[in-house]
């Protein structure tokens, strides 16, 4: 398993992975009315490019398979974050995190922070993030429960100093 950055030919990959996944896993924890608004069937393939262009898009790759990516912005935001289905438990996600963490440290980032879904919420609690609140986000019209949860890292820097 090999961590390296986001290049376009990775696009379509990506964006089915991102439906399988939700349709998969995340369909346990919510109707399938959310899990269709979430991560349609039609998605559009310019605008997830520019999104992933746009943003410090990492990428966890085996024998050319994508297992997982994750999504990162300048002041700390991690905004997508999964893993392929088949890949689930495998520490892919510990990987991607570890790599997500080494960025926004270059980056000096103050913290992590993520807007995390019910199925998402224990694999990041055992990562140390910290619930900051429960929200209703509405998708495309559709009503569902996610979770606002944060990491500092400035400490985290500091600590290691010492």
């Amino acid at each position: 398993m090999k961590i390296r950055k986001y290049q376009i030919d990775d696009t379509q990959q990506i964006m089915d992975l991102f439906y399988d996944t939700v349709h998969a896993i995340n369909s346990q924890d919510y109707t399938k009315e959310q899990v269709d608004a979430w991560a349609p069937r039609k998605m559009d393939y310019e605008k997830w490019k520019k999104r992933l262009i746009s943003r410090v898009t990492n990428v966890a790759e085996e024998d050319g398979v994508i297992a997982g990516f994750a999504e990162l912005q300048s002041n700390g935001h991690l905004d997508c974050f999964y893993c392929r289905k088949e890949f689930i438990g495998r520490g892919v996600g510990g990987l991607l995190l570890k790599s997500v963490e080494a960025t926004a440290r270059k980056l000096r980032a103050p913290a992590l922070f993520a807007e995390v879904s019910i199925t998402a919420r224990p694999f990041f609690e055992r990562r140390g993030f910290q619930l900051v609140k429960e929200q209703e986000v509405v998708v495309r019209g559709v009503s569902m429960k996610n979770y606002v949860m944060s990491k500092p890292m400035l400490m985290a820097q500091q600590m290691r100093k010492r």
